[in-house]
């Protein structure tokens, strides 16, 4: 018999997250309880925010559901670990849809880890080679989570950077979000040497050091952290207008299409029209555009419908086998 209530009720919470319902007397032998006691454990997991769901019947039963809001999580050894690696794998690559949330549940989840665990996830990770496409960069797991967690705390942050020119130099910086644009992570800060704000290509960035020393955070010269890089971005390099049309509604395209290119514009017809300034290779855009199995026809630049020809012509090369 558990006759140590919090021992018990997270023992009780560690069945209940089994994706099963409960008999109530089955709960209490394992628990070593009456069943009267198990009401009451249940009813304070419900005080605590779990939603405990309870069937009527002669034994009853009880089971988890899907609240309101998202309750704290016991996991065992194998499925945090299935977990820490998932997300450092993820991190590791700017992945479309993975922003920085994800990266701040895994410096959570890294930072409750045990040592023993730590070394399993870590072992995975060396032992595992992803398959990444295109210029996609790299970046350090550790990396991301140091930062996650000092914006969280609002610690300055001190990091090596090498700049596109291949110029090194130490930053001490004011962190304040990351964003990913789908292939690469960022990182917009107030750098203090510099006295103004700066964004970082998180693979151009070592050593990152939270300081422990805290700030008072500054408020952005824009509305948000990737409007900001997006302005950043097309100062620093030339842009060009891409004009798009689709034969899809707009919510369709706008599932497939990365974020930076902004919400798709309904048309008549069912169909939509994509405007954006944009940065990136052509090639490359011709590639994504083609990826959301959409037909669709490029108004502008006459550059990128010329790449998209190209793109076409190649893939029914390689169709026919020629």
């Amino acid at each position: 018999m558990t006759t140590d209530t919090p021992a018990r009720l997270l023992q009780l919470l560690s069945l209940l997250q089994t994706p099963r319902e409960w008999p109530g007397g089955e709960l209490a032998d394992r628990l070593g309880v009456s069943r009267r006691t198990v009401r009451r454990d249940v009813d304070r997991l419900r005080e605590l925010g779990y939603p405990v769901q309870a069937t009527m019947g002669a034994d009853g039963g009880y089971r988890l559901v899907a609240g309101k809001a998202m309750p704290p999580l016991l996991l065992d050894d194998e499925e945090a670990v299935a977990i820490a690696v998932g997300l450092r794998a993820g991190a590791g690559h700017a992945i479309e849809g993975l922003d920085e949330a994800s990266v701040r549940a895994l410096a959570k989840l890294e930072q409750v880890l045990p040592s023993r665990l730590r070394r399993r996830v870590s072992t995975l990770q060396a032992a595992t080679t992803p398959l990444v496409s295109g210029d996609a960069a790299s970046v350090a797991p550790e990396t991301l989570t140091v930062m996650a967690s000092a914006i969280a705390g609002q610690e300055r942050l001190r990091f090596a950077y090498r700049a596109g020119d291949g110029t090194d130099s130490r930053r001490q910086t004011e962190p304040y979000r990351l964003v990913s644009t789908g292939r690469r992570w960022y990182l917009v800060a107030y750098d203090l040497d510099r006295a103004d704000w700066r964004t970082f290509r998180m693979d151009r960035v070592s050593e990152p050091l939270a300081t422990g020393a805290r700030f008072a955070p500054r408020e952005l010269p824009t509305g948000s952290a990737a409007e900001y890089l997006r302005q950043s971005m097309q100062r620093r390099q030339e842009t060009y207008t891409l004009t798009v049309t689709f034969a899809a509604p707009a919510e369709a395209v706008a599932r497939r299409l990365p974020g930076w290119l902004g919400a798709p514009e309904p048309l008549p017809g069912g169909e939509c029209r994509v405007r954006a300034s944009v940065g990136e290779s052509m090639d490359w855009l011709a590639a994504r555009l083609a990826l959301t199995g959409y037909d669709f026809t490029v108004h502008e630049p006459a550059e990128l419908a010329e790449c998209v020809g190209r793109l076409g012509e190649r893939l029914t090369r390689a169709a026919n086998g020629r």
